[in-house]
């Protein structure tokens, strides 16, 4: 075997800050405009056709023999290979550049039916807003005299607490009276599977 092209494990791969992909891929990502800056200061010689021909040259003349740039570049590539943060705090880049904005914190109320003319009316959200489901259970028991408890969820959803009848109406007035951290345009009832404002 050839001692020049003898490769060195652990392979050493440098992603994009931007796409956090390998920088030959770039193009197929979904930012490849905002990754061009990167690229022209640590991998022109990978797009010529972009940055032109003495650019690529230049770049190639940098390379070594395992296939990275010199180690100048290289240190360079790596202090930059933190994640790109996105400039709206409400907003996830993931990767792949997909962006994952962060849900509003509502309160869910519902109401289903359990057998022919009884109902459980569920309200999931008050934990988003700081309050304890079981401080909430306990008011929700005192205030409509019924049963009242907390349903964890194994599916990765939200905690709801299901209150025994229907007090769909009534219950947005006791969140409103005993949890003051909560606003009253962050209730919502869910009806046919859409979402509508408690009050308005």
């Amino acid at each position: 075997v050839n001692a020049e092209i003898m490769t060195h494990y652990p392979l050493k791969v440098v992603y994009c800050p931007v796409c956090s992909l390998p920088p030959e891929y770039c193009e197929y990502g979904p930012s490849f405009e905002k990754c061009k800056p990167w690229l022209k200061d640590n991998f022109p010689e990978l797009y010529p056709e972009l940055f032109g021909a003495d650019a690529a040259a230049k770049g190639i003349q940098n390379l070594n023999i395992g296939g990275s740039s010199s180690s100048a570049d290289g240190e360079k590539a790596k202090g930059s290979s933190g994640k790109q943060k996105p400039s709206d705090p409400d907003v996830k880049l993931l990767p792949g550049g997909k962006i994952k904005k962060k849900e509003q914190a509502i309160v869910l109320v519902a109401r289903r039916e359990r057998s022919k003319r009884k109902f459980v009316t569920s309200v999931t959200g008050l934990d988003l807003f700081g309050v304890k489901l079981s401080d909430a259970t306990k008011v929700f028991s005192k205030r409509f005299s019924c049963g009242a408890s907390v349903v964890k969820s194994n599916d990765g959803t939200a905690d709801e607490i299901d209150v025994q009848g229907d007090v769909k109406d009534d219950i947005v007035d006791v969140i409103l009276d005993n949890f003051e951290v909560i606003p009253e345009n962050a209730i919502y009832f869910l009806e046919d599977k859409k979402k509508v404002p408690a009050r308005g």
